[in-house]
């Protein structure tokens, strides 16, 4: 036998907002109710359950032990239903799907080449949300992440998209303006340009510092300026700001363009960081599988 019938289900769902905000005036803005009649809708729920599920006293609410567990349960519960209801939703291609990746990744790799994903699924609502901070999937209800930085650890499943090599870029006008090709000695009298938030939130000018280690070059006279966006900075070396570490993977239309050009062939650098996507490992519906593929596809093709 069931000790809840249909009619209750509202006012269980009253009780679950109202415990879930501890104040029946704010769970009435929710509701769209007065605050008396949530009080009265959990009222007539505690007589027809005889369970005490709130303490009132003149300025709060609390919940009683019963009421905690009655709590626990509905929260339970609708988390589940709401998961299920999400599975479903989800079982094609079509859609809301979420995004998350840094900025310049998003307007350098990933804008100028979906299109193509769009045209293959068109049925998928696609939103990209950009920033530096660091994602957490669940809070964020970001579907799918893309980082650039060392292997991660969490509790998400994370998978290698594609490497990603360094060099020095300026435009043409500054490298013969500060006599640039083939003397990298020279950097010494430029502005370096610099992604401050490279691969994590405190990077600082860690790309120069690992291109000049690994070559040998002295850059202790050089004057700097930071940027928190890979990009401004590539775009700064581009209007002849000086010259700045730029991603192979995102400046190549700009050095295929002649905007951009590499003042030392040959000088291409190795990162030990990578790009990586991450997912909730229990929702890899199939419009994430579809947009995996689609980002390893283009990673393959684009260099």
């Amino acid at each position: 036998m069931r000790e809840i019938n249909g009619s209750q289900l509202s006012r269980l769902y009253t009780f679950e907002v109202a415990a879930r905000c501890a104040s029946f005036s704010v769970a009435a803005a929710e509701l769209a109710l007065t605050p008396s009649a949530v009080s009265h809708r959990i009222s007539q729920l505690e007589n027809e359950l005889n369970i005490r599920l709130f303490n009132r006293s003149h300025r709060k609410v609390e919940l009683t032990l019963e009421g905690e567990r009655i709590y626990a349960a509905m929260n339970t519960s609708l988390n589940f239903l709401n998961q299920e209801v999400q599975s479903i939703k989800n079982q094609g291609f079509s859609g809301r799907l979420t995004v998350y990746c840094r900025p310049s990744f998003a307007q350098s790799w990933l804008s100028p080449g979906v299109a193509s994903f769009l045209e293959a699924y068109p049925q998928i609502d696609l939103v990209i949300l950009t920033g530096n901070e660091e994602i957490d999937l669940h809070r964020m209800g970001v579907d799918l992440s893309i980082s650039f930085d060392d292997a991660l650890a969490g509790s998400f499943h994370q998978e290698h998209l594609m490497d990603e090599t360094i060099v020095p870029v300026c435009s043409p006008e500054y490298a013969q303006r500060f006599e640039l090709i083939n003397q990298p000695h020279n950097l010494s009298s430029c502005r370096l340009l610099h992604d401050r938030k490279a691969w994590s939130m405190n990077s600082g000018g860690g790309e120069w510092q690992l291109w000049v280690q690994h070559y040998a070059i002295d850059i202790t006279a050089a004057r700097g300026t930071e940027f928190d966006q890979a990009e401004l900075a590539v775009t700064a070396a581009v209007h002849h700001a000086g010259v700045a570490i730029g991603r192979k993977r995102l400046i190549g239309e700009k050095l295929r363009s002649g905007e951009l050009i590499m003042p030392f062939p040959n000088t291409e650098l190795q990162c030990a960081q990578h790009y990586y996507i991450s997912t909730h490992a229990d929702r890899r519906w199939p419009k994430v599988e579809a947009f995996i593929g689609w980002l390893k596809a283009r990673a393959a093709a684009v260099r």
